[in-house]
């Protein structure tokens, strides 16, 4: 029996995040000096990011050329709403609850079942993967007088698929729109979702999707909009880039000033409009204002900061209490303090740097999103000619009153939108194809295999001129399914002249057996026994290899579904000094 009295164990926790601005020495061995397609996860561990898939399974149509990028997407009264070229559509989309089978057969009589046809029209057209179905009538869960396979073939769809109906056009004419701003109001009782281009008239769709046009000219050419106590805020404009104009109360087109419309200016370019608490927050190129008052009579409009401004309105998000925007130095909240109208701004991202140095400066455009949930916010840069393979973006997250980053690779966004439906966060992007996205869903990037990667620091263990023989590795990890990745380990900064061990797998094919029962519905319902691994297993590795320093890595490049890394314990013994 080989001799265990010498070893050492050193054990650690993932957590700190991505840390790109500290040397080995004084990094912890939880942080991590690379975090690719993993996020911090919020009951710890870094987690394998899931996929995304379609959300609507046809192509936003485009109005000249199918280069033609996605400028909005929008959830709208259980409706999505896109727009591409010269035009505004909706769509409504729904998952399967019962599967139905190549064989069954559906000629004006079958039925689709759903969890709600909440959105969709009395009547149409539905896709189902890449199978057309029509429908004559529906319930609130089911679609009657299906007909299947028109024009398309016959296949066999599982639960859950995504069910959507063909795009409806809204609106035209939307000549050399850019991309578009949007803010969902009730100022009479009724729903409403306003849009801004940037070029044409402020649009404004109603629950029957019946588009009207702002027809005040001084807003026309608006880039964003905010709804504040009741009045309709709109700025941006290239002609006025520093006028904020605001409407009548409870009337988005009304500019009557002896009826409280009005104006205010700022001495920067207008980027990005935010409410916040009790505030309108003013996003200008190299400063930042808030407005505050309960109306045209007592508003206010006080600096912020007159030294850092936002570079882009697209990511201006409420997140975690606060609101966060990208400087020209990173992302930055906005944050109240426990004085009264007082205002801290804060850098939050010095850990990861040099990712926004390097991509803040040559992005074609910025988008982001919140995660409600998990209390995170993703930011996407787009990089004109670059393939979605290379599109970059980075993760933040709060924890424990911090913040931890990772990168994320493979999403490539021309828009966003988050909203919640009956308690599920429903994350959306449109990609630069024309497709809707749903992220969150499914183990892959719409039929592309996430590279996940993790890489820990160069470990010492407090001496650098000590060699270690390693022992073991003993992983503790999540697995959600079944999961097929590598353990990987690299000495002396990865040295060439160092060992390199084969890589070893890490996978759940060991992972101890519990006994258990499941109930699933498909076309009936039925009980099964099953098997199925502890919640966080412990896995001892034995590896091989010495070293001054030893790094950790984890890889995937696979379908495989997502895992969190817990954490690790690494045993050594002690060898010679250098």
């Amino acid at each position: 029996m080989p001799d265990s009295s010498q070893t050492q164990p050193v054990a650690f926790n993932c957590e700190g995040g991505l840390v790109l601005n500290r040397s080995n020495f004084i990094m912890q061995p939880g942080e991590a000096l690379q975090l690719e397609n993993f996020e911090p996860d919020i009951s710890g561990g870094y987690r394998r990011i899931s996929g995304f898939r379609k959300y609507v399974n046809a192509v936003v149509p485009h109005t000249s050329s199918s280069s033609e990028s996605l400028l909005m997407i929008a959830n709208f009264d259980n409706k999505v709403l896109a727009a591409r070229g010269e035009k505004i559509f909706s769509s409504a989309s729904a998952e399967l609850s019962i599967a139905i089978a190549a064989d069954t057969s559906m000629t004006g009589s079958g039925t689709i079942t759903v969890p709600s046809t909440l959105g969709f029209s009395s009547s149409g057209t539905l896709q189902i993967n890449s199978e057309i179905f029509t429908y004559t009538g529906k319930t609130s869960t089911t679609f009657t007088g299906v007909t299947r396979a028109v024009s398309s073939t016959a296949a066999a769809h599982s639960k859950l698929d995504v069910v959507s109906e063909s795009w409806t056009v809204r609106d035209t004419g939307r000549t050399s729109a850019a991309k578009y701003h949007f803010e969902r109001y009730n100022f009479d009782g009724n729903e409403k979702i306003i849009c801004v281009d940037g070029v044409n008239a402020p649009v404004i769709f109603n629950t029957s999707m019946t588009a009207a046009d702002v027809s005040d000219s001084s807003v026309a050419g608006a880039t964003v909009v905010a709804a504040y106590r009741n009045h309709m805020f709109y700025g941006g404009k290239s002609t006025t880039p520093q006028e904020v104009v605001f409407s009548e109360p409870f009337d988005e087109d009304g500019f009557n000033s002896g009826q409280n419309a009005g104006s205010i200016k700022v001495d920067d370019t207008v980027v990005a409009l935010k409410v916040f608490r009790d505030s309108l927050f003013i996003f200008c190129e190299s400063r930042i204002f808030k407005l505050t008052g309960s109306s045209s009579s007592d508003f206010s409009v006080q600096p912020v900061t007159r030294n850092i401004g936002c570079i882009n309105s697209f990511t201006v998000q409420e997140f975690a209490g606060d609101l966060i925007f990208l400087g020209p130095d990173g992302l930055r909240t906005v944050a109240a303090t426990a004085r009264i109208g007082d205002t801290e701004l804060g850098t939050i991202s010095k850990n990861i740097q040099t990712v926004f140095d390097e991509n803040i400066k040559d992005a074609g455009s910025f988008d982001s999103v919140v995660i409600p949930d998990k209390t995170q916010y993703r930011i996407f840069f787009t990089k004109d000619g670059q393939g979605q393979t290379l599109s970059k973006g980075a993760i933040c997250v709060l924890k424990k009153e911090a913040f931890e980053f990772s990168e994320t690779r493979g999403i490539q966004v021309a828009c966003t939108d988050t909203f919640v439906e009956s308690g599920d966060v429903i994350v959306l992007h449109g990609d630069t194809t024309g497709f809707i996205q749903r992220q969150e869903s499914g183990n892959d990037f719409d039929g592309t295999a996430i590279l996940g990667r993790y890489r820990s620091p160069d470990m010492s263990f407090g001496d650098t001129g000590i060699r270690k023989h390693m022992q073991r590795v003993i992983i503790n990890y999540k697995p959600e399914a079944d999961i097929n990745a590598d353990l990987i380990l690299r000495y002396d900064n990865e040295d060439t002249d160092s060992a390199r061990p084969a890589n070893y797998p890490l996978d759940t094919a060991n992972v101890a057996a519990q006994y258990g029962s499941a109930t699933y519905s498909t076309q009936g319902s039925a009980t099964q026994f099953v098997y199925g691994g502890p919640t966080q297993p412990l896995v001892r590795q034995p590896v091989e290899g010495s070293g001054f320093s030893v790094a950790l890595k984890v890889e995937d490049g696979g379908t495989t579904a997502p895992y969190s890394l817990k954490g690790f314990q690494l045993e050594y013994q002690l060898g010679a000094r250098r």
